[in-house]
């Protein structure tokens, strides 16, 4: 290394790019001794990394999760791709939007000045659909989220909702709405919660705009099956799904939720598996479409369901794979 900083720099982007790291090793990719490595990860620490020491006869280093935000240490495509995010950010949750604009501008402001000119290439104008208009408050989301993650009774009041009035007059009020929250899910750029209302002893579908949680939680519950065991085929026949295209599958994206909602399109269903994951459910008039549509999010995924999705996958990557394997060949004649 050429410096100490360049060193720890390359320290940190090694510590990122994999879950456990022996000590030996890093010293090896880094040029340097077992101690050099000990004492550059203490700098990290008092950066605010944390990096713990893991035991045993490959002992070594891991970056974990800490409770604060350290300096973030990206590569030239993550820049790149964070500020189009930020952009185009329409999440639906109230205040979101305008966080992300000011974390733009906070980015621009450090960028290197070949990275700002790219950036501002892609300055882009998003012109929203009329269901975005309604939003979401992030505190709302969050107590929603949380209920779901705990499995915990959620207790709210629900905007327009049939429940029976208690007492007359001015003193009339509906009670508030129990449920298990089963999942948090996004449907034609709106927020809905799927759970099972304990006192209609039914599922059923609220919207997240309209609810107002209220402390405390109730009690946790057995997790129960959606009816159908899907949620992706529950939440359509509820909400009315336009006629569906013929090939509909299922995958997990390495992108957090609110993101994938974003360009899933109207009729997808996209359900928050944890921060930084997503299911989603969509379809397409063929398999291989369908997986082309998969690869345009630009990010790793899993294939879930249905084995025709898998297979399509695979036939693309060996078609994508053959267009490159010859760069040198001559090219097929136009007509």
């Amino acid at each position: 290394m050429s410096s100490p900083s360049s060193r720890l720099l390359a320290l940190l982007s090694l510590l990122q790019s994999r879950r456990d790291w022996p000590g030996d090793v890093l010293a090896d990719r880094l040029g340097v001794s077992a101690r050099t490595v000990r004492r550059d990860v203490d700098r990290l620490r008092a950066l605010g990394y944390p990096v713990h020491a893991t035991k045993g006869p490959d002992g070594g280093y891991r970056l974990t999760s800490g409770d604060r935000m350290p300096p973030l240490l990206l590569d030239d495509e993550q820049v790149v791709a964070l500020s189009l995010a930020l952009q185009t950010a329409g999440t639906g949750v109230d205040g979101v939007d305008e966080a992300a604009l000011r974390a733009l501008t906070t980015l621009r402001q450090v960028m290197p000045t070949h990275l700002r000119a790219a950036s501002d290439a892609l300055a882009v104008t998003v012109v929203r659909r009329r269901e975005h208009d309604v939003t979401v408050g992030a505190d709302v989301l969050l107590a929603v989220g949380t209920a779901v993650r705990a499995r915990e009774v959620l207790r709210f009041d629900y905007e327009g909702g049939s429940a029976p009035l208690i007492g007359a007059g001015d003193a009339a009020f509906r009670p508030p709405r129990r449920a298990e929250p089963h999942h948090l899910v996004t449907w034609g750029g709106r927020w809905y919660l799927v759970g099972y209302d304990l006192d209609r002893q039914d599922w059923r579908t609220f919207r997240v705009d309209r609810m107002t949680p209220r402390t405390p939680t109730g009690p946790r519950v057995p997790p129960r099956e959606v009816p159908g065991g899907d949620v992706a085929t529950f939440v359509a026949a509820r909400l009315g799904a336009r006629p569906a295209s013929p090939c509909r599958g299922e995958a997990v994206l390495r992108m957090p939720a609110a993101e994938v909602a974003r360009w899933a399109g109207r009729d997808a269903v996209v359900e928050a598996v944890d921060a930084v994951h997503a299911r989603l459910v969509t379809s397409a008039w063929s398999w291989d479409a369908l997986a082309a549509v998969l690869g345009m999010f630009g990010v790793p995924f899993d294939v879930v369901a249905p084995p025709e999705l898998a297979d399509a996958c695979r036939r693309l990557a060996a078609r994508y794979g053959a267009a490159v394997a010859s760069p040198g060949r001559a090219p097929v004649p136009s007509r």
